[in-house]
């Protein structure tokens, strides 16, 4: 009897012990029992999966883009002799007559610009090259050279260079009209001299006029960042096509970003560049006469709406519009049979024209009414500014 109870409590320490060894196995590794955890506790976060040199697809890249686009971003350097008149010393006041001396410097400024076709073809702004005696031009691969002025356009603020180094790298050209609020653009250039850097933004609007830039203004207004230097450089897509150069930012804090920046569309500097290209300038129609946007207080007076019509500020004599019998002060309201909107729907309307074509314009002279017909003729050529 003692025997058979010393066996049974020999088992009984063993059950107990291999229970508690089993119990402390499974707390350390619950993988073991091949279960799923007990309702009620929290799951252990997977481990995340590390991929060195991946990105997660949810994030978007335009690298390819810049790819495609950046090779044909040129940095435009200009160079220009200043001659200043050197200030008199006073003694020299007080001898009467004195002959004057003069000092030249060498100003020199930077922009961007657009390789668009293999035969070495740049656009750019006419800002950037105005008045410019030298202009160098430096590729994305490091290739450096001297470029030549094919035409300029102020009225536009668009300039043709010609570029000779071999074989050249050509940006695709896109469609601006095609363009909506929210596509993303990036801009491309050589902002403060750093070479060339791109900035992402999208497109805020489209269509901006009347800014005081330029005669023609129709600009995409974005809100990737163009500073000093990036003028005349890319705005792309996001297949890397372009769709702008690059012009000017607003910016009336004193020196703080605003965020809004303008640049010409494709469609405009294409147009306006075949016919630098074709002629050594752009080709316009005109009828001698300067329209101005109406004031609410002369609308309310004519008894007409805000865009009902421009006044005639000022007019060329022996122009088609003052032969015509149109004169300063008069109300013009409709061109060949549509109603002017602005000042610059009538301009841009009337620049679209051919040299010789035959127009009606509608008008009103004091209270009387009017309908004339003009030949429109070509618009003089005004000189770029000399800086």
């Amino acid at each position: 009897m003692h025997r058979a109870r010393t066996i049974m409590s020999f088992l009984l320490r063993a059950v107990i012990i291999g229970l508690a060894a089993a119990f402390l196995l499974v707390w350390w590794k619950p993988a073991l029992l091949g279960a799923a955890p007990s309702r009620g506790a929290a799951a252990a976060p997977a481990a995340p999966r590390v991929s060195v040199g991946l990105r997660p697809a949810s994030i978007p890249s335009f690298a390819d883009a810049v790819a495609r686009a950046a090779p044909a971003v040129v940095n435009i350097y200009t160079a220009r002799v200043v001659t200043e008149r050197t200030q008199t010393a006073p003694l020299d006041q007080l001898f009467g007559d004195y002959w004057p001396s003069y000092r030249q410097r060498v100003e020199r400024s930077l922009g961007s610009g657009v390789i668009v076709d293999a035969a070495g073809t740049i656009i750019t702004n006419q800002h950037v090259i105005a008045g410019a005696d030298s202009i160098r031009v430096q590729l994305a691969d490091g290739r450096i050279a001297e470029a030549t002025i094919v035409g300029q356009d102020p009225d536009t603020d668009i300039a043709v260079l010609a570029l000779s180094i071999g074989k050249l790298p050509i940006m695709p050209l896109g469609r601006s009209d095609t363009l909506r609020v929210g596509d993303i653009v990036l801009a491309i250039g050589n902002p403060y001299g750093l070479s060339q850097t791109v900035t992402q933004g999208i497109v805020s609007a489209t269509g901006r006029g009347q800014l005081g830039l330029a005669t023609f203004e129709n600009f995409i207004q974005t809100d990737a960042a163009i500073n000093l230097g990036n003028s005349g450089g890319a705005l792309i897509d996001a297949n890397g096509d372009l769709v702008g150069i690059n012009t000017a930012v607003l910016n009336r804090t004193s020196g703080g970003p605003e965020g809004i920046g303008f640049a010409i569309p494709v469609n405009l500097v294409r147009g306006v560049m075949e016919q630098i290209l074709a002629h050594g300038h752009v080709v316009r129609g005109w009828l001698g006469f300067m329209p101005q946007d109406l004031s609410p207080d002369q609308s309310a007076q004519l008894g007409i709406s805000a865009d009902g019509g421009v006044t005639v500020v000022n007019i060329l004599v022996k122009s088609p519009a003052f032969e015509a019998g149109v004169r300063p002060g008069d109300l013009v309201t409709g061109l060949n049979g549509d109603p002017v909107k602005s000042a610059q729907d009538l301009v841009s309307r009337v620049a679209a024209l051919k040299p010789g074509e035959n127009v009606e314009l509608e008008g009103r002279h004091g209270r009387q009414s009017y309908k004339l017909k003009l030949k429109v003729i070509e618009r003089p050529t005004r000189q770029a500014r000399p800086g």
